[in-house]
């Protein structure tokens, strides 16, 4: 059945055809009720009959349309129109996989990106049973905006109800999925499709290495001259080393493909979170592909060409390529605060009209401002130390007093209740509280709490509708008040997470995908969605609906973070820029010299003279993992050592310890900081978490675990001898003495404890508080550098172990204090002559942004 633009099919106003194929006629459609195009899928009249194709046919429909992700084709209706079934998928704008990966192999980071959101798809569909079987580039689509799409789950098949001898004889051609054959792709398919086995989620993941592989190489895993040699090629022989093809694929990455397309099932990843997980530990900073980058929207409907690419696209059933009907106005973005410093957060008035931001201004204390509409000038709330949390619709301010750094990204304080007015005192309601949101009718508030080990969301006050040993940012309570939408990381100190909805029962529902970088939430104006700010190096603005479709919203210059939404719609951003810089002292110095060299420098040690110092990037300029760097602190360039998360410079500062592949195959590497060859510290079966070098240059401790174990200490040599473990389990690593016989670390109980390496009891030092870090010890051991807190300048005490008393030692900052939020990681010399440390800047712009939709 062949249809004609101005015809229609059930509601729906044929516009055009797209392209046509084995599994039918594909259409661009509008569905007039919703305003939207969409994409038709049609069996044609003649193959109705055809039991098998219908049955295909309509299980690809039953199989996407319990499907509901943002990297999975939605599925909108189905239906019968003259005989003939059709399906209405979603119409997007993009090219295929296929069509991407003919411009040549992609950048590891890009790979990383595209393939983390394949495996997110992948996982949403094994967890409803759901196996696709025949994934391949031409069956992902690249939408414009940067994000993925599995196309075509006409393949796919319900786990629970496959069983043996259900396929037929082998393909003799690559081309299409063509019924009555093996179902899957030549190439792509697993050892198992090829042998006519059933297949399952393993399958996929093994399709998915074969993509991956390509999209890093530039070429195919699985090519030969025949159908034949193919499938030989996928039974007994492994694609060539990635490294011939592209020298730049971490070995990371490199193991990851090779445990895909593991031929055996059983040795394989069992699970798509499995695969998700480890490419997530290779992107910790950069972030999961989930963070959708944007391209420019086409001008005109792209020419498809080529009759293998037409079909594969009408297979996945979709062409997408629309245009808007009308030119859209693009929003505007009108700058609020021009000052010097951190916004911390910021709500719309009651009026809807006016701004109250809290803020930390030209390194002077956090306080709450006002912005009227039509001036530049904010006035102060008249209220030193407080952080504005909520505005509820009667006026009350929701706000932290004494508002405290609790670590890179999370904040503390004592929840109180101010009058918009600013008149009369603040009302403390409760201590220790991050965030807090208004119910909508202003009588109840939903918090955010640490409480034993775990951070809970509360609401009302008192009842824990969410938990978790992560923490919880940004709680929006719905404007129904019948659920909670928050940010949920499930990693303390990182802020990559998704968006959670939980209701009142305490359900909680997952709607979005997984972020490296995800901070701000509010409900839509309309309230139909979910709005919040995530990305890759930088944070966009996006949506998402409660039942997980999502969308990209705005994508500038810059990372972005969702403040508030008013009721018509105008939205609260902070444009921030934030940099982890490294500070220095040199020996017989009379100045602090930034040594800062890429975006997220931080110090891992000093050498005994303090002429070098060890660091590593782990930001945006350090790649998809970490890369350690060594820099002499006169301030000579610094000298890139290699990949991994530097841990300690030995005290002639010739060597320095890595840890490379943290979460997928950990084990550490010492790098020479001159010539030589690198070479490896081995553990046996220890599984390496951190270590630092003795002040011999010989011994290293280091903090390991073996397998079923907590982590404990251990001493090695840098020869490789037997680890001894020095430390019960559960202690940190220790910060050692400068005769290299006491071991300064802090136990489960948190607090801080002294262990001889030659053994015996440890000894307390219950001077030293939960919140205090020791950055070393005093000359020949007689006491500790203990920086008190996180105060902004750190307090830098010295500990006297004779008379257990403290007495200050150092105040330090960087002399540019504007948006200084934390100081961290400081190494100091025995003597106190020279030093290092880490500082966290964030340089912030609040926006009232109109005209997003």
């Amino acid at each position: 059945m062949t249809l004609s633009a101005g015809s229609r099919l059930g509601p729906y106003e044929i516009l055009a055809a797209i392209g046509a194929g084995g599994m039918g006629e594909v259409y661009r459609a509008k569905d007039p009720r919703l305003g939207r195009d969409v994409a038709i899928k049609v069996l044609p009249p003649s193959f109705s009959a055809d039991a098998d194709r219908l049955r295909r046919f309509e299980q690809e429909a039953k199989a996407a349309g319990v499907l509901n992700h943002p990297n999975i084709t939605a599925v909108h209706d189905v239906g019968m129109h003259d005989g003939a079934p059709y399906v209405v998928q979603e119409l997007l704008e993009g090219e295929t996989l296929r069509a991407v990966l003919s411009g040549g192999r992609l950048s590891p980071r890009k790979a990383i990106d595209y393939s983390l959101q394949i495996v997110h798809g992948l996982a949403a569909a094994h967890e409803k049973g759901i196996v696709h079987r025949d994934l391949k580039p031409e069956n992902i689509f690249v939408t414009n905006d940067g994000r993925l799409k599995i196309l075509d789950f006409g393949l796919a098949k319900l786990t629970h109800t496959e069983e043996r001898g259900q396929v037929t004889n082998l393909p003799t051609a690559t081309a299409g999925t063509e019924p009555g054959v093996v179902m899957g792709t030549l190439g792509y398919m697993s050892p198992e499709q090829v042998r006519g086995r059933p297949a399952d989620a393993r399958s996929d993941i093994f399709s998915f290495g074969a993509i991956l592989y390509e999209m890093l190489s530039g070429r195919r895993a699985f090519h030969g001259d025949s159908a034949a040699d193919t499938m030989s090629a996928i039974l007994k022989e492994d694609p060539p080393d990635l490294s011939v093809t592209n020298q730049n694929v971490p070995p990371g990455l490199d193991r990851i493909v090779r445990h895909c397309l593991e031929k055996n099932p059983e040795q394989r990843f069992h699970s798509a979170h499995d695969v998700a997980f480890d490419l997530e530990s290779l992107s910790e900073r950069s972030g999961p592909a989930a963070a959708l980058r944007t391209r420019p929207r086409s001008a005109s409907l792209r020419p498809w060409l080529g009759g293998a690419l037409l079909g594969a696209l009408v297979a996945g059933g979709l062409l997408f390529l629309a245009l808007r009907n009308a030119p859209v106005a693009p929003a505007s973005y009108n700058q609020l605060t021009f000052r010097r410093g951190t916004i911390w957060s910021a709500r719309f008035g009651s009026d809807g009209k006016s701004v109250l931001y809290s803020a930390a201004w030209d390194g002077e204390p956090i306080e709450i401002f006002v912005s009227s509409p039509g001036t530049p000038e904010s006035r102060t709330f008249g209220l030193p130390g407080a952080d504005v949390l909520a505005v509820s619709a009667a006026g009350d301010i929701a706000a932290s007093l004494d508002s405290r750094v609790l670590g890179e990204f999370q904040r503390a304080g004592t929840l109180a209740r101010l009058s918009s007015t600013g008149g009369g005192a603040p009302r403390r309601v409760l201590d220790d509280v991050q965030f807090a949101d208004w119910s909508p009718d202003g009588k109840e508030l939903a918090i955010v709490r640490a409480e034993n080990g775990r951070v809970r969301l509360q609401f009302p006050i008192g009842k824990v509708l969410f938990e978790t040993q992560g923490w919880i940012g940004t709680p929006r309570v719905s404007p129904k008040g019948d659920r909670v939408a928050f940010l949920d990381h499930p990693v303390g100190g990182d802020d990559g997470g998704l968006v959670t909805v939980v209701d009142l029962a305490g359900k909680k529902t997952n709607v979005s995908g997984i972020f490296g970088s995800i901070q701000g939430l509010a409900w839509s104006s309309d309230a139909s969605e979910i709005w919040f700010t995530a990305g890759v190096a930088n944070r966009a603005l996006y949506a998402v609906s409660l039942a997980g479709r999502q969308r990209l919203v705005s994508s500038v210059t810059g990372s972005l973070t969702l403040q508030d939404i008013s009721r018509d719609g105008r939205v609260l951003m902070v444009d921030q820029q934030s940099r982890l810089g490294l500070v220095a002292l040199a020996p017989g110095g009379k100045r602090e010299r930034d040594l800062s060299w890429l975006d997220w420098s931080r110090p891992s040690g000093l050498s005994a003279d303090g002429r070098s110092v060890l660091f590593y990037e782990s930001g945006a300029g350090g790649g998809p993992g970490y890369s350690a760097y060594v820099r002499g602190t006169d301030g000579s360039p610094a000298v890139r050592l290699g990949e991994g998360q530097s841990m300690s410079l030995s005290p002639d500062g010739k060597w320095a310890l890595a840890l490379l592949d943290k979460l997928t195959n950990p084990h550490f590497l010492l790098y020479p900081t001159g010539a030589g060859q690198q070479r490896p510290l081995p553990l046996g079966d220890l599984l390496p978490r951190a270590g630092r070098f003795f002040p011999d240059g010989r011994r290293v401790l280091v903090a390991a675990a073996a397998k079923g174990q907590r982590v404990r200490q251990y001493l090695t040599d840098v020869d490789g001898s037997k680890p001894q473990p020095v430390a019960p389990e559960g202690f940190l690593l220790p910060v050692i003495s400068p005769d290299g016989t006491r071991l300064l670390t802090r136990g489960p109980d948190d607090k801080a404890w002294i262990f001889s390496v030659r053994g015996g009891e440890p000894t307390l030092v219950p001077e030293i508080a939960a919140a205090d870090t020791v950055a070393g010890w005093t000359s020949e051991g007689r006491g500790l550098y203990v920086q008190r807190g996180v105060t902004i300048p750190a307090r830098i005490d010295r500990f006297d172990f004779a008379t257990r008393r403290f007495e200050t030692w150092k105040e330090i900052v960087p002399s540019d204090v504007a948006g200084i939020v934390r100081i961290s990681s400081v190494f100091i010399s025995p003597d106190g002559t020279f030093y290092a440390y880490a500082y966290s800047r964030a340089l912030s712009n609040l926006y009232l942004v109109e005209g997003l939709r």
